[in-house]
């Protein structure tokens, strides 16, 4: 009889015990490319509005946070006067001080940042906020808009500057090209061909759930 009370409590103990690990298996470790999103920030940087689209359909995808990042003292109008300016900052290390500011920054867990290629680098404003803000222990995201020639340095520089968090894989598209007269191109069948590319996007990196 004693034996067959031990049998049932070593069942018991063990269907338990089973049960612990079940549990505690459906819910997945925090590793890159399977991060929940409790709360996204998408922090973003444009000139001709081109990467603000880009921006606001990842916003209408995971939701989040939308913010333009905007400087003290606006860079000039004219296109060549900006690329000469934009030229010396690179040269010189000048970081450009931001009207911006991200209050509460802890709160966020994903941190998007878009920006243009400038001069194929990573432009002076957007390192500005990566300088000044710590993500450490971030997801953090990039995606970029172009003229054709491609992100150059650009993500790079953004791992370089975020040491401390888990940096995706980048997004990028081909933009208006300003120094043509091309601006605002993110419209129409080029507009809906982004949007499916971003979905595609957000899906690969695992930051939206691959069954609609």
């Amino acid at each position: 009889m004693k034996n067959k009370i031990s049998i049932s409590w070593l069942v018991m103990a063990a269907v338990l015990f089973l049960s612990g690990c079940s549990n505690a298996q459906d819910i997945p470790p925090a590793t890159p490319g399977n991060i929940p999103i409790k709360k996204a920030l998408i922090v973003y940087l444009s000139r001709t509005n081109n990467t603000k689209a880009v921006a606001g359909i990842i916003h209408k995808e995971i939701g989040g946070t939308l913010v333009a990042l905007e400087l003290e003292t606006p860079y000039p109008a004219n296109y060549q006067t900006t690329v000469q300016q934009v030229a010396r900052e690179n040269e010189t290390g000048f970081l450009p001080p931001l009207r911006t500011r991200i209050a509460n920054m802890e709160q966020y867990d994903v941190v998007f940042v878009g920006f243009p290629t400038w001069g194929m680098q990573l432009p002076p404003p957007m390192k500005s906020f990566l300088k000044q803000y710590d993500l450490s222990g971030k997801t953090v995201v990039p995606f970029n808009t172009n003229a054709g020639y491609g992100v150059g340095s650009s993500m790079e520089t953004v791992k370089a500057l975020a040491p401390k968090s888990t940096v995706l894989e980048g997004f990028s598209t081909r933009g208006g090209i300003e120094r043509d007269g091309v601006l605002f191109v993110m419209e129409g069948e080029k507009e809906k061909r982004v949007q499916n590319e971003i979905r595609a996007w957000l899906k690969r990196i695992k930051l939206v759930d691959k069954e609609e």
